[in-house]
């Protein structure tokens, strides 16, 4: 398997000349660019599974690049022979879920990582848009600081950490670099995220929304209008004035809120009682405020403050994989296997037959 493009290498025509004399095999493996950081993975991979080849005394890997010609006809196979456009569009069968919240700083960003990790554990192809173009952080929520995405041709190759496929403009700047853009920069750069990263077929895209209603909310709500939102927030009554915002600045572009999520939720104490740092009700008041009489909108979990989520954080290594049984990993675990549930919908979705 390509560690990025996550195809076989043998679907991928990167196995070029095979041979075996007297038990010596010989492959040769075209890699997609010079320098491909999964030179070694491929490498190793394909020496251990010709190695295995019953008959086979001795292997050699010829690894080589492939031409300007082969590159341009792999990417257009990953394409489907369609022209570059807009990979999530309303026929889509992937769900989409922007996670979103009113103000920054109330975990919105650790809480997508978290829920995107639990749902690849569950066996779904996962996708992560860090969209927080201003202040991003997905990358090192998930180990990926530093990671640099594999660019063929005009086709870009996101990393991958804990099986879960991820964009962020941190990996196209330096981790100290302030990027300030106006509103047509940002466009064009989610615009890019969504036509030029290769993500695949994934069963869900996640979305990490930057705090508010500005240029990236609405960019998101014109480029993907079929999206689900979620809201996070604080228990701070106070919150809930402003994490309703977000939920309606979502409906106005016809996105749908599908529920609320309250982080930091209290901490709990060694007697068993809980001590709510940040008070109480700002969940269940944020619900109350974005349901409608057509349509509830429930609180799906409180996620209690954790010091093993925020120092998973810190490190990129996510609780609900270190530390499963903590109360803050087993409530974004109880929210993945919600979102898990709900399948890829067909209703309304064209499936492309015809009839001859």
């Amino acid at each position: 398997m390509d560690p990025e493009i996550r195809k076989p290498i043998t679907e991928l025509d990167m196995v070029g000349d095979i041979s075996v004399v007297d038990g010596a095999a010989s492959v040769t493996v075209k890699l997609t660019i010079v320098g491909c950081p999964a030179a070694t993975t491929i490498e190793r991979d394909v020496y251990s599974a010709t190695s295995a080849v019953p008959g086979v005394e001795s292997t050699h890997v010829n690894v080589t690049v492939m031409t300007r010609e082969e590159r341009e006809a792999l990417t257009a196979k990953l394409r489907g022979g369609r022209a570059k456009t807009l990979q999530f569009g309303p026929d889509s069968l992937t769900r989409i879920y922007a996670i979103t919240s009113g103000k920054g700083g109330v975990g919105k960003s650790t809480v997508t990582a978290n829920l995107a990790v639990a749902l690849a554990a569950t066996g779904l192809r996962v996708g992560v848009v860090d969209a927080d173009v201003f202040g991003f952080s997905i990358p090192g929520l998930l180990g990926l600081a530093g990671a640099k995405p594999t660019q063929v041709n005009d086709m870009i190759l996101p990393p991958v950490a804990h099986d879960v496929k991820v964009i962020s403009i941190g990996m196209f700047v330096d981790g100290s670099t302030a990027v300030s853009w106006r509103g047509p920069m940002l466009h064009r750069t989610i615009q890019q995220f969504l036509t030029d990263v290769y993500f695949g077929d994934l069963d869900i895209l996640l979305l990490d929304l930057p705090p508010g209603t500005g240029d990236v909310a609405i960019s998101i709500g014109q480029l993907l209008p079929q999206a689900e939102v979620l809201v996070v927030t604080t228990p701070q009554p106070a919150a809930a004035d402003v994490a309703e915002r977000s939920g309606l600045v979502a409906r106005q572009t016809g996105q749908k809120v599908i529920g609320v999520i309250e982080n930091m939720a209290g901490l709990a104490q060694p007697d068993g009682s809980i001590l709510e740092l940040f008070g109480s009700g700002g969940g269940i008041d944020t619900a109350a405020r974005l349901s409608t009489p057509e349509e509830t909108v429930p609180l799906l979990v409180s996620i209690p403050l954790s010091v093993p989520l925020r120092a998973g954080g810190d490190t990129g290594a996510p609780i609900v994989l270190t530390d499963p049984d903590d109360p803050a990993a087993a409530a974004i675990i109880s929210v993945a296997r919600d979102l898990a549930a709900r399948g890829r919908g067909l209703a309304g979705r064209k499936l492309g037959f015809s009839v001859t």
